[in-house]
């Protein structure tokens, strides 16, 4: 049985899938990664269907909410394999959560995995439609990258060897958040201990 007759057989076992959760900010249900994955992994199973996840891309921001409230937002690109015998099919989605802890890397990871059941196995979900709402985020506070400049010029001082390009490009990183100025100038010291020590 090649991916394609093993998915095809999943989606004659699986034609809905019942709403469980509630936003209770836009009030509307909708379906969950766990009503999604409790509906769709017995049939998967049965037909010998195994979604492997390869992770394309994760980025981190920090942003403000409309409200003023700060939050992290990860945004992450992901290739779900459906393999089934010899045979397999890739499906890539990408997807984003926002969170005001540690939590924004998993919610994106579980909504991918949901869009990419939902998608590839044509499942319907009967939520708003995306054009139905508008958001508003608030702009962020510019990230000053005074304390990066001085640690540039530290860095090519203590001999650092790097393109005009390769700088202005970690300005461009570090100019998204204060986050990424962090990661920024934790990069830019390591690169000046490495070339003290090798001096």
């Amino acid at each position: 049985m090649t991916i394609i007759d093993a998915l095809t057989a999943v989606m004659e076992d699986v034609r809905a899938v019942a709403k469980d959760g509630l936003n209770k900010h836009a009030n509307y249900n909708f379906r969950g990664i766990d009503a999604v994955v409790n509906a769709v992994g017995p049939a998967l199973r049965k037909h010998g269907v195994v979604v492997v996840p390869t992770l394309d891309s994760c980025e981190y921001e920090s942003v403000q909410t409309s409200s003023g409230k700060p939050a992290n937002a990860c945004r992450v690109e992901v290739t779900y394999t459906f393999y089934a015998g010899d045979s397999s099919l890739p499906c890539s989605v990408a997807a984003e959560a926002w969170d005001n802890g540690d939590k924004a890397a998993p919610k994106a990871m579980s909504v991918a995995f949901r869009t990419a059941l939902l998608q590839a196995l044509a499942l319907p979900t009967d939520e708003p439609d995306p054009d139905s709402h508008t958001y508003e985020r608030a702009e962020p506070e510019p990230v000053d990258l005074a304390p990066l400049e001085a640690a540039i010029i530290n860095a090519q001082n203590a001999g650092v060897a790097k393109s005009p390009e390769e700088w202005q490009k970690l300005r461009d990183y570090a100019a998204r958040s204060e986050q990424n100025l962090t990661v920024a100038m934790e990069r830019v010291s390591q690169a000046t201990t490495e070339a003290g020590e090798a001096a």
